[in-house]
């Protein structure tokens, strides 16, 4: 796919098992988060390595047998916090230093893996932490937010809720409200993919979950900065489908949320500048649903006996969906979290999450 070129580009409906045509999105409309370049990513991981090492990335044999073709996950699961998230958290409070702009205290809203990241850098540089959740979230990323050092705060039925409620309370307590996806964010994110595209040169497409933005934006920011030749392509929930919708109209869409496994997938308002960078750089949209991700939370237990949350495991559903389409291929899914709830674990493991 051309990279600085209007491009068509669709949204795959996994009920329809077609093709619709998105947009032919302007490549020279300004951005307003401008994607970091080699030099930015390469400082960005500089801070990361202070706190974790480079994730692995392997080809796994019996993921690429069932896949049809040589199949790389790259294991962002084992992570300090257990998701991808943690990168941008470090970069962003280390842009935060840098410019002599360090809060008192922070507050967050997440559905568990960007309020993690959010605590444990907070914790680092001695800020006191705030997380806003929906309410019924998971206990286990609640508790680990909690052992991070943040006070938790339960509010409204999804992250959009949360989010407004954390913007509040920032207002009223002064303190700073850290976003779900910044530019500092984005930096920090794409360390991962430089280390993924750099080691596997011959990836020829690359499935990305998509929650608010930071994890594919970083992905997009990647490739353009090691001019890799790898397509990207977006996985949103079919439970959650503002992005594809967003894709769909130009225009950021809202959708209702329903998904009750990949909860890091649960957005109900596309965020308007990840929407600008999607439109230029992604070759187009899957939509997986809760039995989708949960078979492939199963195959992947089964291949690498790796853990994978819901959103974890949905680019490995997405690429197990268009497993035709890749034959020949050399795929990249990123696993991006492992942070299941030990009982919801099980439920999927037994195939109960589907009754």
């Amino acid at each position: 796919m051309p990279r600085n070129a209007s491009v068509r580009q669709h949204v795959t409906d996994q009920s329809h098992d077609a093709f619709l045509p998105v947009t032919d999105a302007p490549a020279t409309q300004a951005l307003a988060v401008k994607l970091p370049d080699l030099q930015d990513i390469e400082a960005a991981a500089r801070v990361v390595y202070r706190a974790m090492p480079a994730t692995p990335q392997y080809r796994w044999a019996l993921a690429s047998r069932r896949l049809g073709t040589d199949c790389w996950f790259k294991h962002e699961n084992h992570s300090p916090v257990g998701a991808f998230k943690i990168r941008g958290g470090l970069t962003y409070f280390d842009a935060l230093r840098e410019r002599g702009a360090m809060p008192r205290a922070v507050i967050s809203a997440t559905r568990g893996n960007h309020g993690q990241s959010v605590a444990w850098s907070a914790r680092a540089h001695g800020v006191r932490c705030t997380i806003v959740v929906p309410h019924g979230n998971s206990v286990e990323k609640n508790d680990a937010m909690r052992a991070l050092g943040a006070e938790l705060i339960e509010h409204g039925d999804d992250f959009q809720a949360s989010r407004e409620q954390a913007q509040v309370l920032a207002q009223q307590q002064g303190a700073l409200m850290v976003p779900s996806f910044g530019a500092d964010l984005v930096r920090g994110v794409a360390t991962g993919w430089l280390e993924f595209f750099r080691a596997v040169p011959a990836m020829d497409v690359a499935y990305v979950p998509i929650g608010l933005g930071s994890g594919i934006c970083g992905a997009i920011a990647a490739r353009q900065a090691l001019g890799h030749k790898a397509r990207i392509v977006g996985v949103v929930s079919s439970h959650a489908t503002t992005y594809a919708d967003s894709l769909a109209a130009r225009r950021v869409v809202a959708a209702p949320v329903s998904t009750a496994l990949a909860d890091g997938m649960a957005c109900r308002l596309a965020e308007q500048d990840a929407l600008d960078i999607l439109l230029h750089h992604v070759d187009h949209v899957v939509q997986v649903d809760d039995h989708a991700v949960a078979d492939a939370m199963r195959a992947i237990f089964s291949d690498t006996h790796n853990v994978a949350e819901g959103a974890g495991a949905a680019a490995f559903a997405a690429a197990l969906q268009e497993r035709e389409r890749n034959q020949g291929q050399v795929v990249g899914a990123v696993l991006s979290g492992g942070n299941v709830d030990s009982a919801m674990f099980a439920r999927v493991l037994s195939g109960a999450s589907e009754r």
